[in-house]
């Protein structure tokens, strides 16, 4: 298998181009079990899974959050 650069993949069409992350994505998922959490990220999710168990009413659903990042672009 011959490697190919960033710029390689502009030549693809933009499905071609999908498909080869969803690819690539599908690689990573299937090793990411062996990725491993400092202690710091760890403890980081711990504190602010804790938070929002004390206050889940303040957390906003995925749907808001991503309109009021893409509506910033």
């Amino acid at each position: 298998m011959s490697k190919i650069t960033a710029t390689d993949t502009l030549e693809l069409s933009i499905p071609e181009r999908i498909q080869l992350v969803e690819d690539i994505w599908d690689t990573i998922t299937a090793k990411a079990s062996s990725v491993e959490l400092t202690d710091e990220e760890k403890r980081i999710i711990d504190a602010r899974l804790e938070k929002y168990h004390q206050s889940p009413e303040l957390g906003s659903p995925w749907e808001d959050v991503y309109k009021r990042i893409t509506s910033r672009l």
